[in-house]
């Protein structure tokens, strides 16, 4: 009897661990696919090939605890989510402010990498108006208030409802058009990406 019960916990841990590996397959290419990312995206940022990252996505190998380990730290993931689909949590996001120089940030996204959004509120009264270079590129739309925005040779004011966007490789500065608080949305791609909605001089009506 006590052997039958062990070669039938055995038998059902077994099926158990065959229903898993037969996930992890389709579970890899979502979670890359969610971050889209490629094959050769993942490829460079894991050390594991194009071909064993093919084989594994398609079931055709099964995988070994180091290559979870690598794709995990490539996904920035626990490896226990790469075997199955996390319970869903909370959505909503609470970010922490940080406050620097008149300027109150709160961090809109979770995860590190890509493009990240911000709602960015920017008290009046800031005088210097350094403009800056960095990689990246920026898109910015105003919530509330009047903005501000010196992006080279150009000077803007832009007004609720407004967007911008624009290589933060030109030099820029932004913030208070008056003695009023400013409200933004901001979405910041380290790398260059970038939507399609260019930043334009505001146009005067003729008096």
């Amino acid at each position: 009897m006590t052997n039958s019960v062990a070669e039938a916990a055995n038998g059902l841990m077994d099926d158990e661990v065959g229903e898993t590996l037969a996930t992890v397959g389709p579970r890899l290419r979502a979670v890359r696919e969610q971050r889209q990312a490629t094959l050769a995206q993942l490829s460079q940022a894991s050390g594991v090939s194009v071909s064993t990252l093919s084989r594994l996505e398609s079931g055709g190998r099964k995988p070994t605890l180091e290559l979870l380990l690598r794709l995990a730290r490539a996904h920035n993931m626990p490896v226990d989510e790469l075997l199955t689909e996390p319970p869903t949590s909370d959505p909503r996001v609470q970010p922490e402010p940080i406050t620097r120089n008149g300027r109150t940030m709160l961090p809109l996204t979770r995860h590190p990498g890509g493009v990240q959004a911000y709602k960015i509120i920017i008290a009046p009264g800031e005088r210097q108006h350094e403009l800056k270079i960095h990689q990246g590129y920026e898109w910015m739309y105003v919530l509330n208030g009047q903005l501000r925005l010196l992006l080279g040779e150009l000077d803007i004011i832009m007004r609720p409802g407004e967007v911008a966007e624009f290589d933060t490789h030109t030099p820029h500065w932004f913030g208070s058009a008056d003695q009023h608080p400013v409200e933004l949305l901001i979405l910041f791609g380290p790398q260059g990406e970038r939507l399609h909605v260019r930043a334009r001089p505001r146009t005067t009506t003729p008096s």
